[in-house]
């Protein structure tokens, strides 16, 4: 019992907070252009966390186009800047893609 009770938490800490970042890029609009695993109008999280694996400056490039956007990267559609993310969220958003496998 004490076992499966310990598993059940761990299993929650790890999910809860790629659940709350999830919610973070649901609530400012992200998910209307991305998804976890397919592309959209821009690539799948996925794609970008496999793109950016390994760099050690990707997450801070990653949150400085969540909130200015970009262009030419991954094709021809031009990210938008995102007025609506201020720098603690687009560093929590930036963290959670890159965490995607």
């Amino acid at each position: 019992m004490k076992r499966a009770l310990f598993a059940l938490l761990a299993a929650t800490a790890v999910a809860a907070p790629a659940l709350a970042d999830q919610a973070l890029a649901t609530a400012k609009n992200c998910m209307a252009c991305h998804a976890v695993d397919k592309k959209l109008v821009g690539p799948a999280y996925k794609e970008v966390a496999a793109k950016y694996a390994g760099q050690k400056d990707a997450a801070d490039k990653l949150a400085v186009k969540i909130q200015k956007g970009g262009s030419g990267v991954w094709g021809p559609v031009p990210m938008p800047a995102n007025a609506q993310v201020n720098e603690a969220e687009a560093k929590k958003l930036a963290a959670w893609v890159l965490s995607l496998k």
